[in-house]
């Protein structure tokens, strides 16, 4: 069981009037798995930072998707 107060209560009963939720419940679970998944992504955008300060890129390998693009530009017939 959780409280919330009464403004977030009402908040929550027009989104499921708005039918962005089906009940109180279901609005709870949500939020609740949105917020996990944002806490997950963020510990990978982390984990994906710090792999590139431990390993930088190299020149050659910024430089090979401004190269790869540039050719494939200058593929396209028009």
């Amino acid at each position: 069981m959780t409280r919330v107060d009464d403004a977030l209560a009402a908040q929550v009963d027009e989104l499921v009037a708005a039918g962005g939720a089906e009940s109180r419940s279901d609005a709870v679970r949500s939020g609740l798995a949105a917020l996990v998944d944002m806490h997950r992504r963020r510990q990978i955008g982390e984990a994906i930072v710090e792999g590139y300060r431990r390993q930088p890129q190299t020149a050659t390998e910024i430089g090979f998707p401004d190269a790869a693009t540039a050719a494939m530009i200058a593929e396209e017939p028009w």
